[in-house]
């Protein structure tokens, strides 16, 4: 509604000016119509233009400054030559177009390159531990980063990516019924984490359209804005971790602080399914650790007490392994 409003005023003024500079020559009317044709042409071209972003126009005017910088020592040198002014001057202006130019394409085309540009980067102590955080779209579903952000584990901005808002409504869009609820899931949490204001969340306008996998995205963008990435994806974590890029995967924080279990310790569980070998039964644990119970299937949908006999860790977690002592 406001840029409708801005452009209507526009159109008003440069309607207001051409009458005012036909009225000079008194050409009222022509003036209205060159306002008024010059007025739109303006904002077709603005309206073409939406898909330029702030940090690439930013690139840009970089570019053709060092471009004109270039020229101009170019063009300094070529003057020792011994020929006349008026080959200097065409030389100079054909140097100031052929590296403005370059400048501007090549500036344009690697703007990811231009941190200082890029928002959410700043200078800072290198001994604090601060700055942005990618969140994935596993991250978002999952939901515990939001506990884990107000617990001050996590120092930093929330960075969502655009494209990974993008994956979220796709899913939430899904004709499958698991993936539409986890869309749905993920986008309700993260509107409450924006409402949140014990929580420092943005939204990343800038694509990156030479990557078409997400997970590419993401990673080339953490390089980019010099931040880490916070998932629960094992693959994504494993990928981002071979091309240098700081990974805080929520599981292994989670496994991290779970309680130290030793071979020995009596636990008291409850068996709630049979297990895949005979007479076996299975157990969870607070945590949502595995505990699988050798002699436990007679306990199924009881309450029995357990000894520890091995702790297997495992990438996708800990499991467990007892010998039911008894029902109780």
């Amino acid at each position: 509604m406001t840029l409708l409003f801005i452009r209507v005023f526009f159109l008003v003024l440069s309607v207001a000016v051409g009458f005012l500079v036909g009225n000079v020559y008194n050409k009222e009317m022509m003036g209205i119509v060159i306002g008024l044709g010059g007025g739109a042409i303006l904002i077709w071209f603005e309206a073409a233009m939406k898909r330029v972003s702030v940090r690439g126009l930013s690139s840009m005017v970089f570019g053709l400054l060092f471009g004109i910088i270039m020229a101009k020592l170019v063009a300094d040198i070529l003057k020792l030559l011994p020929f006349d002014e008026a080959f200097h001057s065409s030389l100079r202006v054909v140097m100031t177009l052929f590296f403005s130019y370059l400048g501007a394409v090549i500036a344009l085309r690697g703007k990811d390159e231009f941190n200082l540009i890029i928002p959410y980067v700043r200078f800072r102590r290198t001994d604090v531990k601060d700055g942005v955080i990618l969140v994935d779209t596993s991250a978002i579903i999952d939901g515990r980063i939001a506990d884990i952000y107000r617990s001050r584990f996590l120092s930093g901005r929330l960075v969502v990516p655009r494209f990974v808002l993008h994956e979220l409504q796709r899913l939430a869009d899904s004709e499958d019924d698991l993936k539409r609820q986890r869309g749905r899931r993920g986008l309700e949490i993260l509107r409450s984490m924006q409402k949140d204001p014990a929580i420092e969340v943005k939204i990343h306008e800038d694509d990156l359209p030479g990557e078409r996998e997400v997970d590419l995205k993401l990673v080339k963008l953490a390089k980019i804005l010099d931040g880490r990435v916070c998932t629960t994806d094992f693959n994504l974590s494993r990928m981002a971790s071979i091309q240098g890029t700081e990974i805080l995967n929520i599981n292994d924080l989670v496994n991290s602080v779970k309680p130290v279990i030793f071979a020995g310790e009596e636990l008291d569980v409850y068996i709630i399914k049979e297990g895949k070998e005979e007479n076996q039964g299975v157990a969870y644990l607070d945590d949502g650790t595995m505990v699988v119970v050798t002699d436990g299937r007679r306990y199924l949908g009881q309450k029995t007490k357990v000894v520890v006999t091995s702790v297997l860790q495992t990438q996708a977690g800990r499991m467990i392994f007892s010998k039911a002592s008894g029902a109780r």
